[in-house]
């Protein structure tokens, strides 16, 4: 091949490798352009949430139903929240261990679900702004601190509208834990709506210092129904009441929770609490920045608080009657406690017609007339 052909060959290349460069070049003007997709937004860290038990989850009453609270949340909001707890939390200086160490560990809605937290869960939330705290069955707030409650009383008395007609005695017995006015009034509830159906009835009551101890709560119950109760209704945290009932062949009441289970021959009916649905709306107010302190009282008008499992030879009459309590309670027709009541001393509390405000509620430390005994630390 002579050197004029090379020449020519080589310029024939670098004209095709141009032209092949230049189709290139056209062929990525003629693409559309791309833009990148939009990053995903950060998912939104899960609502940290945090329980202080009193008692242990399987008291099958108070403890109980504040876990079922616990659980309806996790169905409600999903991976939106993660909840903790620790149980059997005691009313001393470990709460205020137990609750401090939640905050640190970054819950920032935190419950104390007992009346004896409230003095620590105070202490605690000076020191944590940013967590919001409530308190249950107390009366004290602060700017991230508010309360809640149930009106118990409002089962009680249901339960003593029971009580009264199937009690064969007249003699109802009351196993209390702590003499606060919360525990109080329940009592008298019970002995009201008792003496709303029977006026011969009265009240005994043991009293046994703790919330929950089912050795104490058993010797009480023992107790009572040696001195002639026959219907039993108790403000502590265990089935241990009903389940003495059971033994001794008299009748008695769940309470918090339904405990038909723990003595089906015994159960009259269980006042329960369901603590769901401001459970709820509480951890939907923090989920949505709408948080704000303040109290909360929630009853039958709320759906926080029923009377359940009424026991079949319960008089068609009486279950009648406690459909119409349920129904006034809930459409604020019916008051519990409306005069005229007496106290235990004879001296009138509340005149004929009157109507008990919170306060009222909020303050009561006597017996009723027909309720025995002392109130212990009473005058």
């Amino acid at each position: 091949m002579t050197d004029l052909t090379k020449r020519r060959l080589f310029q024939a290349a670098a004209i095709s490798t141009i032209a092949a460069a230049a189709l290139i070049g056209c062929g990525k003007k003629d693409e559309p352009a791309t833009t990148p997709a939009p990053a995903a937004p950060p998912k939104a860290a899960p609502l940290k949430i945090a329980f202080a038990y009193v008692g242990p989850v399987g008291d099958g009453g108070w403890t109980f139903a504040h876990d079922n609270g616990r659980k309806a949340i996790e169905k409600e909001f999903g991976d939106k929240v993660v909840t903790s707890f620790v149980e059997k939390v005691p009313e001393s200086a470990d709460a205020e261990r137990v609750i401090r160490d939640m905050a640190s560990q970054g819950n920032t809605l935190i419950f104390g679900t007992t009346f004896g937290y409230m003095e620590p869960m105070l202490k605690v939330a000076t020191d944590f702004k940013n967590v919001k705290f409530e308190h249950a069955t107390g009366y004290k707030t602060a700017e991230n601190l508010r309360t809640y409650d149930s009106r118990t009383y409002e089962g009680a008395y249901m339960a003593g509208v029971i009580a009264g007609k199937m009690t064969k005695s007249n003699t109802l017995g009351v196993v209390g834990s702590i003499p606060i006015p919360e525990v109080i009034r329940n009592i008298n509830s019970f002995t009201m709506g008792a003496q709303s159906v029977n006026p011969k009835i009265k009240t005994k009551v043991v009293w046994v210092g703790e919330w929950f101890n089912p050795p104490k709560e058993t010797e009480a119950a023992t107790a009572l129904i040696n001195g002639g109760a026959d219907v039993l209704m108790q403000n502590t945290d265990s089935s241990a009441v009903l389940q003495t009932a059971e033994k001794m062949g008299k009748r008695a009441f769940g309470w918090d929770s339904d405990m038909t289970a723990y003595g089906p021959k015994a159960h009259l009916g269980s006042a329960i609490i369901n603590w769901g649905p401001y459970y709820i709306k509480s951890t939907r107010e923090a989920l949505e920045g709408k948080w704000s302190t303040g109290q909360a009282w929630w009853g039958v008008k709320e759906g926080a608080i029923d009377m359940v499992s009424v026991a079949a030879d319960v008089p068609e009459e009486t279950k009648k009657r406690v459909d119409e309590i349920r129904a006034g309670l809930k459409a604020g027709t019916f008051a519990i406690w409306k005069g005229p009541i007496v106290g235990q001393d004879g001296k009138e509390v509340l005149k004929k017609d009157e109507v008990a405000d919170d306060k009222f509620l909020g303050g009561v430390n006597f017996y009723v007339k027909g309720v025995e005994g002392k109130i212990p630390g009473g005058k």
